[in-house]
């Protein structure tokens, strides 16, 4: 069978994220993702393009975020990559420890790491990309 491969690319807008709902919605339906897992999924997705958007690219509309879906084996792997500077995900506070209950940075990735199998970051000259990795069975 032949490789399945999906992507958009949109500007670095909030407001893009309903188009990204829908894209998620799409190669989902399209892959037979197990309709219990698509919440996790679509919340990872938008919190991941929500970073780039607005920590990566700085709302810069001339900035893309790039976000890419393919099938391999039987996992799921959709990579959304940013025009940013990049970040040490270590240096995120963890927004279970007391102290960082009330902020808000953090709670995204952490969201990532609960509903994604794996949570990868390849930084590279030209952006950065945020790598979720689904078990689809």
């Amino acid at each position: 069978m032949a490789q399945q491969n999906y992507s958009v690319e949109i500007e670095s807008d909030p407001n893009n994220l309903i188009t990204v709902e829908e894209f998620v919605n799409y190669f989902a339906t399209d892959l037979n993702v197990n309709p219990e897992k698509l919440p996790g999924l679509l919340l990872s997705v938008t919190e991941a393009v929500t970073n780039a958007i607005i920590h990566a690219n700085k709302s810069n509309r001339e900035k893309l975020v790039k976000i890419s879906a393919s099938k391999e084996n039987n996992q799921l792997i959709v990579c959304i990559k940013d025009e940013g500077r990049g970040f040490d995900p270590s240096a995120i506070p963890d927004p279970t420890e007391p102290e960082n209950l009330l902020k808000d940075s953090g709670r995204g990735l952490y969201l990532m790491r609960i509903y994604m199998d794996e949570l990868k970051f390849n930084v590279t000259p030209d952006g950065t990309e945020t790598i979720l990795v689904l078990n689809l069975e």
